[in-house]
């Protein structure tokens, strides 16, 4: 087991906390459950008002290794970047107040690391999604759609080689990170206000300047995923056009690091084209700021890396080159049914028929619009 020679703790677990009193208790007793023994779990409340803080206090009581700090509210990556700057660990990790993490979590992932002979930057694992969380009767665990997608590794890699890692669900807090590396490149939280999506540039900032990763393909990090239908119609320009402004900040931060590998760049185009079409999906094609924020997405695309991705689909290719005034495309299907079909014998194998079914009707007869 790794420990740290300063006598500081080997791992610096980070919790920004807002509001969170129905599942705070769940959270930090996974926390303080952990098999590795040698953490401090920095509790950062941000301003709550319910009841949040007696029970940050009461976990503090009972456990010395929970450290409690009370600020006003500023937001998810203040919150973090305070935690940053108090932790003493090698490590360092997060989890979301509304989240849970399996007690052997951070044991096997440091175990991991140390059958490495390398100097480690991140290891990464999946996560389980945890759907339909508010109804009792229909909670269910699914595998999340990184699990099984990329193999455990054997050697270190950069995300280059596995650009999954940045192309899907931003899930910062299923990883560690070595507190050397964070310092040494500077990388820290944008401060947004509210949770303002300050995950999603922490993300590229960490992955793409990271020169060792390892995957361990096994979940250990319970997450709450958003309710279905939660993120239709929503009541803001701001939240609106989040998606977007993050996107643009991730774009920012690729363009300044000088990256030009293809791969990298591909999975930042697939990500812009799923925020684009959850913005038309949520607020509707016809909203104008929808329409203005995703043909501004588009444009700061290379048509040529969108058009050489297999995993989009080909309705989503044809609606992409009509916003942006392009000739119709032409859709390599061999490579799309291959990844049309490895994807339906993972919903299958997950999910069951009757998703399938649902997803293949929305494939052979899409309900996205295919014309601007």
């Amino acid at each position: 087991m790794s420990t740290n020679a300063s006598g500081s703790p080997v791992l610096s677990l980070l919790i920004p906390i807002y509001n969170v009193q129905r599942y705070l208790r769940e959270c930090l007793d996974s926390a303080v459950a952990q098999t590795l023994k040698d953490i401090e779990i920095i509790c950062i409340n941000d301003g709550s008002t319910d009841g949040s803080p007696y029970i940050i206090r009461a976990h503090a009581a009972a456990d010395p290794r929970v450290v409690m700090v009370d600020k006003a509210n500023g937001g998810y990556g203040q919150g973090c970047n305070m935690g940053l700057r108090m932790a003493k660990g090698d490590w360092i990790s997060i989890i979301e107040p509304d989240d849970w993490i399996d007690a052997g979590m951070y044991a096997d992932m440091l175990a991991f690391a140390d059958s490495f002979a390398e100097t480690l930057d991140i290891v990464k694992t999946p996560w389980t999604e945890i759907r339909y969380w508010d109804d009792p009767d229909r909670e269910a665990p699914f595998p999340s759609t990184m699990q099984g997608e990329i193999k455990t590794s054997t050697r270190p890699i950069t995300v280059g080689e596995e650009p999954k890692l940045i192309s899907q669900h931003p899930s910062i807090w299923s990883a560690i990170y070595r507190k050397g590396f964070l310092d040494e490149k500077g990388i820290r939280f944008p401060e947004y206000p509210g949770a303002g999506w300050a995950d999603n540039p922490f993300l590229i900032e960490t992955m793409c300047q990271a020169k060792a990763i390892v995957y361990l393909d096994k979940p250990y990090y319970n997450y709450r995923s958003d309710l279905e239908g939660s993120t239709l119609n929503h009541k803001t320009v701001e939240a609106i056009v989040r998606p977007f402004d993050r996107w643009e900040d991730m774009l920012a931060i690729i363009e300044r690091l000088g990256i030009t590998d293809k791969r990298i760049l591909r999975a930042h185009c697939q990500r812009g084209i799923n925020y684009s079409f959850g913005a038309i999906h949520d607020d509707g094609w016809d909203n104008p700021h929808v329409r203005e924020r995703v043909t501004k997405c588009f444009h700061e695309m290379d048509p040529e890396l969108v058009l050489s991705i297999d995993d989009i689909a080909p309705h989503r290719k044809k609606f992409y080159c009509d916003v942006m005034g392009l000739p119709k495309p032409k859709i390599n299907y061999p490579a799309w049914w291959a990844h049309l079909v490895k994807m339906t014998g993972s919903t299958l194998k997950n999910e069951g028929p009757a998703k399938v079914l649902k997803r293949v009707g929305r494939v052979l007869k899409p309900t996205e619009p295919t014309q601007a």
